[in-house]
Order: C-alpha cells, then sequence, then structure tokens
C-alpha cells in the first residue's frame, strides 16, 4: 500500500513542472535503433562460450533491426489511428553509423573505423539474407510513411576513449565481441564515469573537447543516412554535460532530451544536479525535452507495464502535460529470441488499443513535431 501511493505520488510531481497543452498529445521516443549490438544468435552462443557474460538484456537481444522487426512493428504502428487519422509513430533516436569489423579484422584490430548504417545493412543482406535483404529499403518506407521520425542519437552507440584504450591493450571482451561482429558484454570501462556504450562519457572534463568534431561528422552523417537535418538529439548510454550543447547547436539542434532531475558529471569523479523540465530553455536557446512515461515491456518487472504506462500517460494528462514515452529498440527485437519481440510487440499492440479507445481525442506526433509546437507556442 505504501509502495502504491509513492508511486502515484511521483506519477504527479514529475509532471507539475512544463509546457502545458490541452490536447491529449503521444510522443513515442525510442532510443538505440542503427546501432549493431549483437551480430546473431550463433555470435551470442560463441561469446557466451569464450566466456563473455550477458549483463543485462541488451547483451541478450539487442540487435540491429531486422526486416521482420520492422515488419511486426509497422502493422502494430498501423493498427491505431488518432482523432486526426493518423498513425502512430516511432521516433527512433538512431545513430548513422557502425564500426566497420571487416575493416578492423584486416587492419588486425589497430585502431577504431567507421561506416555508414546503408554499408551495414549492404554487408549483412550478404552474410544474412534471409534476415536482413531488404531491410534498409524498408527502413526509408517507413520514414516515407510517417511511421518512423528519426533523430539524433550520436555518430555511433559507443565510448571511443574506452574502446580504444582496450584495443590498444588487445582487450578479451573487445577482441571477442568484434571477431563475432559484435559490441557487447563488456563487463566495464575501467573508469568510474564512463560506460562503454556512452558516447558522451569522460573522465577528465578536457575529454570533452574531442566531442565536437564527432557531433559534427555525426550530424552530417545523420543526414547523408536519414535524409534530413536532425534537430533533436538524445546521448547514447548516458548523460553529456552542456559544454557540448554548443556544438549541438551550431550543427542545427533545437531539442535535448534530458533527465527530470540530471546528475550531471564535471569530471574526475564530481557531479552536479540540476532539475529539468519540458520547455526549459538552455543558454542557447535550446529546449529541454523530459521524458514522463516509461514503457519497457521486455525488462521483468513484477508489474503489468500496460497498465503501469497506461496510468503514467493519464497523471501526465491530468497535469495537462504531453505523454513523452520512453522505450529501446530492445523491447522489439526479435533475431535473437522471437520470444523477445513478440512479447513486446503484443504489449505495444495493447498499449496503443487502450490509448485510442480511452482517449477518442488522442493526437500523435514525433518528438521533433513537438519540439516545433512548444516553440512555436513559446514565440
Amino acid at each position: 500500500m505504501i509502495n502504491k501511493i509513492k508511486q502515484e505520488l511521483f506519477l504527479n510531481l514529475k509532471n507539475i513542472w512544463g509546457w502545458k497543452t490541452h490536447r491529449k498529445l503521444i510522443i513515442f521516443s525510442v532510443d538505440d535503433y542503427g546501432n549493431v549490438r549483437v551480430d546473431s544468435k550463433q555470435a551470442r552462443e560463441s561469446m557466451d562460450k569464450a566466456g563473455l557474460k550477458i549483463l543485462s538484456r541488451f547483451d541478450a537481444f539487442d540487435s540491429l533491426e531486422t526486416r521482420e522487426d520492422l515488419e511486426m512493428l509497422y502493422d502494430v504502428l498501423a493498427s491505431v489511428k488518432d482523432r486526426n487519422g493518423r498513425y502512430a509513430v516511432f521516433t527512433p533516436f538512431a545513430v548513422p553509423c557502425n564500426i566497420d569489423f571487416e575493416r578492423l579484422a584486416e587492419e588486425n584490430y589497430q585502431q577504431y573505423r567507421y561506416e555508414l548504417l546503408p554499408r551495414t545493412y549492404e554487408k549483412l543482406t550478404g552474410f544474412q539474407p534471409g534476415t536482413y535483404e531488404g531491410t534498409w529499403a524498408l527502413w526509408q518506407e517507413g520514414i516515407a510513411k510517417g511511421l518512423l521520425a528519426p533523430q539524433f542519437h550520436g555518430r555511433e552507440h559507443l565510448n571511443l576513449k574506452v574502446f580504444e584504450e582496450k584495443l590498444a591493450k588487445r582487450d578479451h571482451e573487445v577482441l571477442i565481441a568484434l571477431k563475432n561482429r559484435s559490441y557487447t558484454s563488456i563487463s566495464n570501462s575501467g573508469y568510474p564515469t564512463i560506460s562503454t556504450t556512452a558516447a558522451f562519457d569522460f573522465w577528465s572534463f578536457v575529454e570533452n573537447g574531442r566531442f565536437d568534431s564527432i557531433i559534427k561528422d555525426g550530424l552530417d552523417d545523420f543526414e547523408k543516412v536519414y535524409g534530413y537535418r536532425s534537430i533533436h538529439f538524445n546521448p547514447p548510454g548516458g548523460r553529456e554535460h552542456q559544454v557540448i550543447h554548443k556544438a549541438l547547436f551550431d550543427s542545427g539542434i533545437k531539442y535535448i532530451d534530458t533527465p527530470l532531475i540530471k546528475t550531471e558529471h564535471q569530471g574526475e569523479g564530481k557531479y552536479r544536479k540540476a532539475l529539468n523540465y519540458t520547455g526549459k530553455n538552455n543558454k542557447l536557446g535550446q529546449i529541454f525535452m523530459v521524458r514522463n512515461v516509461v514503457f519497457e515491456p521486455t525488462e521483468k518487472r513484477s508489474y503489468d507495464w500496460v497498465n503501469f504506462t497506461i496510468n503514467q500517460i493519464e497523471a501526465a494528462f491530468r497535469w495537462n502535460r504531453p505523454a513523452v514515452i520512453s522505450s529501446h529498440r530492445v523491447n522489439f527485437c526479435g533475431h535473437i529470441d522471437p520470444k523477445n519481440r513478440q512479447a513486446g510487440i503484443a504489449a505495444l499492440k495493447t498499449l496503443l488499443q487502450k490509448i485510442v479507445q480511452r482517449w477518442p481525442d488522442v493526437e500523435f506526433l514525433d518528438a521533433a513535431e513537438l519540439g516545433n509546437l512548444i516553440a512555436k507556442n513559446n514565440q
């Protein structure tokens, strides 16, 4: 009973601050698209035999989205319509680049090399045609039909400092993962403030200087890959320091995803906290966006994810807030285990049906559209 009261209190407290609207707006912000993590079931089994541990559901199930992943996702998104006759839409926070595994192998794993996402799909079509043939064309179809509206999640989904240092040390876990065309099950980074998959994590503050060129290259590559300039950013795997916001601004980023309470690393293990809310501006005029609903149906918890998510949406609407739903691609991945995708897709379909039944006047927007709406109203 006490836990339920605390949960209800938090659901309401996190919606007190921020931009208001009487419209019932639903936004799905879904991280990790475009990223190669686990290459295949065979790669996962090979890494298991070599002693690499599954540290999370991402190590177990998270693979580059396949043709079947996208087909099943599109079917569900198109199974409902909002008050304006629009289908549900995902905003995949996506990377445009991946590790060039073949070039690393040719060069005996001496230094980091990367490739654009269409090249990754081209290679995988040769290696695993039954799984990946036609997937990149399907990606583009989803964008054209308004089912997907990708935004920037970094150039790649890894910490380059850690990658390079572990490569120089011939780290066993990294080499085994790379030889299996994967980058996963890396047990630690060697730094208490850095996640191996967090592109903008750092130890010493001066390391932020390197990120400027990575951001510029990444946003240029994003435009080449996805066909338009990104205006919305969510950092992969960790929280960025505000010092990189200028480089993001200079390359066209107007909106930045951030937590309600952000714990910002200042360097060498020192932190400061900041309270954020949707609609808050930084000194550059960029607008912060706070996700106020969580939907992670393949994360094992004791509660019903669909009803828990509905309760969160209800709290957002009670306070006249848009419902910005946070999720991850791993919930809808079936390449390693189809049962994982089955569970996530089924939950998504039920959630969408309950949303349109409960709120017939609901409107589906992508994350950039919400940012544009807030910016327009703020004027």
